[in-house]
C-alpha cells in the first residue's frame, strides 16, 4: 500500500524500483500538469494515489484532475510500455462531493483508519440520463489526504448556482402515492452526500405548499424543491412566484408587471405525466433531476399569469380549453380509480362525447423582425393572420374543439418533442394552438401525431400563432345572433368553465393569459441540448 507522498514525490512502491532518481519521476508528471487543450495551467497539487489497484501520478488543477498508471522502467529502456498508458481525466466541473474515505467498526460513527479519498462524479449517459460514480484514491497519509480534500472542497465551492440549503416539498398523494418513497430512498442521500440542508414539508392537504410558501422566509434557501406530479408542481411554482410579489409589496389581485422569484425551483418528477420535468430533463428520472439540482444547472424560463378581469388565477407555464380540459376534470371526479385507469377512462370518455366550445379568441401576435419573417410564414397556416402595428389585437370566432396556450415546449412520454414544439424555454413567446371543429377521425389522427416528430400541425383545422397576451371569452351556445353578444357575454361570465393549467383544474370564464420572459429560473438544461427522445405514444 502507499505512505505518505508529497506533490510530486514518489514514495516507496512496488510500482517503481527504489534506485529511481526522483527528478526524473518529477520531470514525467510536471508536463502532464501544466498542459492543458486549452493552453497551460498551473497545477495546484501532485501526487501519488492508488486507483483501482494500480498506482498512479495524479495532478490536480482547478478544472481537472488527471491520472496516469506508473510504468516500470524497461531493462532494455523500451518506450513502447510508456506510450500504452493510457492518461484519465476528471472535468471538475462534473464532481459534486469529495469525502475521506475511512475503515470503521460496526458501531463506530466517527474516526477510523484512513484509506484515502472518494471522489463523487455526475456521470451523462444515454437518452438524456445522469447517473452518480464514485473514484476511489487510495492513500494512508493522513496530511496528504487532508491536504488533497482541502483543495478539493475549495474548488467545489467556488462553483456558482451549487445549492448548499433546500425547502423541499413532498406531495404523498402523487401518482400510485410513491413520491415519499422516491425522495427519502433516491432524493434525500444524494442530498446529503452532496453536503446539501434541507427543510422538508410533507404536504397533507391541497394548497399545503402555497400557504406555507406565502409565510416562508425564503433567504434562508437557495432554492426550492417539489416532489410530485405536474399540479403539485403547478401550486408551488405558482407559491413561489405569488411569494415574490408579496415580498415587492404588490398586490395579488391584479399583476401587470410581476416581479421575478427569488430562488430558483427543482422539480423531481414523481406523478403521472410530468410535463415540466420532461421539458428540462428529457427523462422522467428522479436520479437525472436531483444531480441537475446539486450540480447548479439554472435555466431562466418563461412564465405566465392568468387572470380574470376582477383576479389573479394562477402563475403558470401552460393551459388548455376545451378537451384537454374536460379530459382532466371527469379525471378529477374519478379520484377513487387507479390513478392510470383514471387517465385512459377519462381520456376515451370525453373522445366519446367530443364536442366543441364556442369562443372568442383575441390575441396579441408577437413582434418578429423583418429578416425572420420567411421562416415564421414557413411555419405557420397559410390561415394565419398577418402581423400589425405593436399594439393590434386580432380576434377569431367559433367552435374549438381544443385550445392550447404555452409558454414552454411541453414535452412529455407521449409527445417526444412537445405539444407546442416551436417553442422554447425562454424565447419570450407563447404558442396558441387552436383546435377547430372536425370529426372524431380526424381529431383523432391530430391526436396521435403527437407521437411523431414531425407534421404535429399538418391539419387543415389545425392553426398555430406566435403570440404575447391571448384572452379567451366563451359563448353560451343559445342560438343568439351577433347583435346580441352583449347578453350572451353577461351570460357567460355567470358559468365557469374548466380550464387545464400545468395539470391543475382551474374554473373560470374569461381568461386573460400575459407572458413575463424569464421570470422564474428552473433546475434544468436548455431544450435544444437534450437527446431526441424515442417514446411512442400507445393510448390510442
Amino acid at each position: 500500500m502507499l505512505g505518505a507522498a508529497g506533490p510530486f514525490h514518489l514514495p516507496r512502491s512496488r510500482a517503481r524500483p527504489e534506485r529511481a532518481a526522483p527528478e526524473e519521476r518529477r520531470r514525467r508528471v510536471a508536463p502532464l500538469a501544466t498542459v492543458t487543450p486549452e493552453g497551460e495551467e498551473e497545477p495546484l497539487l501532485g501526487g501519488i494515489f492508488e486507483i483501482g489497484k494500480r498506482s498512479c501520478d495524479v495532478v490536480l488543477s482547478p478544472r481537472r484532475l488527471r491520472w496516469s498508471p506508473i510504468v516500470p522502467e524497461s531493462p532494455t529502456g523500451d518506450s513502447n510500455m510508456a506510450l500504452q498508458v493510457k492518461e484519465e481525466i476528471i472535468e471538475m466541473k462534473d464532481v459534486f462531493s469529495v469525502k475521506l474515505k475511512r475503515r470503521r467498526f460496526v458501531g463506530q460513527k466517527k474516526g477510523g483508519t484512513l484509506l484515502g479519498i472518494t471522489i463523487f462524479k455526475c456521470l451523462h449517459k444515454e437518452e438524456n440520463k445522469l447517473t452518480d460514480c464514485a473514484i476511489h484514491l487510495n492513500n494512508f497519509s493522513e496530511d496528504h489526504c487532508h491536504s488533497w480534500f482541502r483543495c478539493l472542497k475549495e474548488i467545489l465551492n467556488g462553483f456558482q448556482n451549487r445549492p448548499k440549503s433546500l425547502k423541499v416539498f413532498v406531495n404523498p398523494s402523487s401518482h400510485k402515492r410513491e413520491a415519499t418513497h422516491v425522495y427519502y430512498e433516491q432524493v434525500s442521500p444524494l442530498f446529503k452526500l452532496a453536503d446539501i440542508k434541507t427543510d422538508v414539508t410533507v404536504t397533507e392537504y391541497e394548497g399545503h405548499a402555497l400557504s406555507i410558501l406565502k409565510e416562508c422566509e425564503l433567504q434562508a434557501f437557495d432554492g426550492v424543491v417539489c416532489v410530485g406530479g405536474d399540479g403539485f408542481v403547478s401550486e408551488v411554482a405558482h407559491g413561489l412566484l405569488l411569494k415574490a410579489q408579496i415580498d415587492a409589496g404588490k398586490g395579488t389581485d391584479y399583476i401587470p408587471a410581476p416581479v421575478r422569484a427569488s430562488v430558483p425551483l427543482g422539480v423531481i418528477p414523481a406523478g403521472t405525466t410530468n410535463i415540466l420535468a420532461y421539458t428540462l430533463y428529457g427523462i422522467k428520472h428522479a436520479v437525472t433531476a436531483t444531480l441537475h439540482i446539486i450540480m447548479g444547472h439554472i435555466q431562466p424560463v418563461d412564465a405566465c399569469t392568468f387572470s380574470t378581469p376582477s383576479r389573479l388565477l394562477r402563475f403558470g407555464f401552460s393551459a388548455m380549453f376545451g378537451f384537454g380540459a374536460r379530459t382532466l376534470a371527469l379525471a378529477e371526479k374519478h379520484r377513487w380509480m387507479p390513478s392510470n385507469q383514471r387517465k385512459d377512462f377519462a381520456f376515451i370518455k370525453t373522445l366519446a362525447d367530443l364536442k366543441t366550445e364556442k369562443c372568442e379568441l383575441s390575441f396579441l401576435p408577437l413582434q418578429i423582425p423583418q429578416e425572420d419573417s420567411h421562416e415564421n410564414d414557413r411555419k405557420k397556416k397559410g390561415k394565419n393572420k398577418k402581423k400589425g402595428s405593436k399594439d393590434q389585437w386580432h380576434k377569431i370566432q367559433g367552435d374549438f374543439l381544443n385550445v392550447s396556450i404555452m409558454a414552454i415546449p411541453c414535452l412529455c412520454s407521449m409527445a417526444p418533442r412537445g405539444l407546442a414544439p416551436n417553442t422554447r424555454l425562454n424565447n419570450g413567446s407563447m404558442a396558441l394552438i387552436v383546435v377547430q371543429n372536425t370529426s372524431r377521425t380526424e381529431f383523432i389522427k391530430h391526436l396521435k401525431r403527437y407521437a411523431s416528430v414531425k407534421n404535429q400541425f399538418n391539419f387543415p383545422f389545425v392553426e398555430t400563432y406566435t403570440v404575447q397576451e391571448v384572452k379567451v371569452q366563451p359563448r353560451i351556445k343559445n342560438g343568439l345572433d351577433a347583435k346580441e353578444n352583449t347578453d350572451l357575454n353577461a351570460t357567460a361570465e355567470e358559468e365557469n368553465y374548466p380550464w387545464n393549467i400545468d395539470g391543475d383544474l382551474i374554473e373560470a370564464s374569461e381568461v386573460h393569459v400575459r407572458l413575463h420572459p424569464q421570470l422564474i429560473n428552473l433546475y434544468g438544461v436548455n431544450t435544444d441540448d437534450l437527446e431526441s427522445s424515442k417514446a411512442t405514444c400507445n393510448c390510442i
